[in-house]
């Protein structure tokens, strides 16, 4: 133990608990940050804000609580990067999928019209309410 300071100053590993308590607080800070923007309409980049502040918060979360700060460097690099590329690669995806009718020009349309599945189906005309006659 280093020379004047107690165990109630220190948390496991021996990072202070003022380390802990300012990691919490951004981390508290950050989910305000992302509930107040997903009211704000940005289109697709709500989704993009939105992944690039949680990828923040998991790296908080890992680097300090689960003490990757703390040990070998490499560990740290090879895990933010792997947080930060997953991160792009749904946001490139959600980009993908959400856009995907403004270039398209069919847009929930039947793509083939005579498929067997659409056989099966009543008629639009014989969709109406049904008729009192008697059978």
């Amino acid at each position: 133990m280093a020379y004047g300071s107690s165990k109630k100053e220190k948390g496991a590993h021996g990072v202070s608990v003022k380390v802990y308590v300012a990691v919490w607080l951004g981390l508290l800070i950050l989910t305000a940050i992302t509930i107040r923007i997903s009211f704000i309409n940005l289109g697709g980049w709500n989704v993009v804000i939105a992944l690039l502040i949680a990828s923040v918060k998991g790296m908080l979360v890992a680097l300090f609580f689960m003490h990757l700060y703390y040990d070998k460097k490499i560990y740290s690099i090879v895990f933010s990067m792997g947080l930060v590329l997953l991160s792009i690669f749904i946001g490139l995806t959600m980009f993908d999928t959400l856009n995907r009718g403004e270039i398209y020009e069919i847009k929930a349309e039947q793509l083939k019209k005579e498929a067997v599945i659409y056989d099966s189906l009543p008629a639009p005309d014989t969709l109406s309410a049904p008729d009192s006659g008697g059978h």
